[in-house]
């Protein structure tokens, strides 16, 4: 009984139990089924990239504070982080990675680099 190729349907040589004529349609195949959860996860890292690159060009200097409109405004997505900490005396800080930020009062945010 001949195989046939699952991606292109070419005739199969070889081991019994090959499934693809080449890696070129193995990986085109499972690119395919795989599509929406790399999708998911591609629009998540892009996102985390994108506040991350934003809070360390604001905070340049290891520590500084800003408003909740700069942040708006340059499109910073407070629904993507890595981390959440919260210290002793409950001060929930969020981290993208080494970067994080602190509510303060007033709409203000208090922009963090871990050491």
């Amino acid at each position: 009984m001949k195989k046939n190729c699952l991606e292109c349907g070419e005739p199969l040589v070889g081991r019994v139990d090959k499934k693809f004529c080449s890696d070129y349609c193995r990986n085109a195949y499972n690119n395919k089924i795989n599509k929406d959860a790399n999708n998911l996860v591609r629009n998540t890292n892009n996102r985390l990239r994108k506040n991350y690159k934003l809070l360390t060009e604001l905070n340049n200097t290891g520590k500084t504070k800003v408003t909740k409109r700069k942040l708006l405004d340059n499109n910073f997505d407070f629904n993507h982080f890595t981390s959440i900490y919260t210290t002793k005396t409950g001060n929930t800080y969020y981290y993208l990675y080494d970067q994080g930020y602190l509510p303060l009062d007033n709409d203000f945010f208090l922009l963090i680099k871990k050491e």
